[in-house]
């Protein structure tokens, strides 16, 4: 059996392992990567509106998710005026997760809490909702409420 082996001289080793990107292979990724930037950044920085009623909406999600485990472990949804700090720490209640369910009482992307009513009025179990932009209930476009009966418009 006849193997050949490659001759690997210091020079040629040390040259391979040095090999790294050339000025112009790292100016070319710069300018890609600023271009990319100009396309994408104006789209997200001229809608903050959208971006944080699409927010809201999550939060909705997830509130109504952990008033779901509440409900499994109680039996019962939270009292208005018991609100959503329930969900945070234990008020003494029989079957209460003990690390609560949700880390910090919830705020809207605005910095209000979310408005939340039991019975609901406008759905079944629970009304919850977010006034929007302006914090105060109606409105249109941006100040538009957000509605957890409402939240696929």
């Amino acid at each position: 059996m006849n193997i050949k082996t490659q001759n690997f001289t210091p020079h040629r080793i040390r040259y391979t392992l040095h090999q790294g990107f050339t000025l112009i292979e790292l100016m070319i990724v710069v300018v890609i990567l600023g271009l990319l930037a100009t396309i994408i950044m104006p789209r997200i920085l001229n809608r903050p509106e959208q971006v944080r009623r699409v927010k809201a909406k999550i939060d909705i999600r997830n509130i109504e998710s952990a008033l779901a485990l509440f409900k499994t472990d109680t039996g019962r949804f939270p009292t208005t005026s018991e609100g959503l700090e329930v969900l945070v720490s234990d008020p003494g209640i029989k079957g209460y997760n003990a690390d609560g369910y949700l880390d910090k009482t919830p705020s809207d992307p605005w910095g209000n809490k979310y408005i939340y009513v039991y019975p609901g009025v406008k759905s079944r179990d629970y009304d919850m909702e977010s006034y929007g932009k302006d914090g105060e209930d109606g409105g249109a476009g941006d100040n538009a409420d957000i509605e957890s009966w409402n939240l696929d418009d």
